[in-house]
């Protein structure tokens, strides 16, 4: 498990939501490096039929939490309907927390 799996994990698990500039100063990591690790993370869990792990990031300023545009952009790619932002981050997020240690 990567240093980002198991930070996501741990969200999971407690049942939270981190900025994406707080996950990749923690990591030591540009937000390059961050977003390209997390469309990878995207694609694994796609593949797996498994909730998005980066759904557990948010953008610092929303005042819903949700994710950034690039995440539901990315994910519409994956073939997930993201017509309904908030619905469904809510329902990633919840299937997370249900099962935290979802293994990419």
């Amino acid at each position: 498990m990567t240093p980002l799996e198991a930070r996501l994990a741990a969200l999971a698990a407690a049942g939270e939501t981190l900025a994406y500039g707080q996950i990749a100063r923690d990591l030591g990591w540009t937000m390059a490096q961050l977003t390209s690790s997390l469309e990878t993370l995207m694609e694994e869990d796609a593949a797996a039929g498994k909730p998005f792990r980066a759904a557990l990031l948010r953008q610092r300023l929303s005042p819903d939490q949700l994710p950034a545009p690039g995440f539901f952009q990315k994910a519409a790619e994956l073939g997930r309907p993201t017509d309904d932002p908030a619905a469904f981050t809510e329902a990633e997020r919840t299937a997370l927390h249900l099962c935290p240690n979802i293994p990419g």
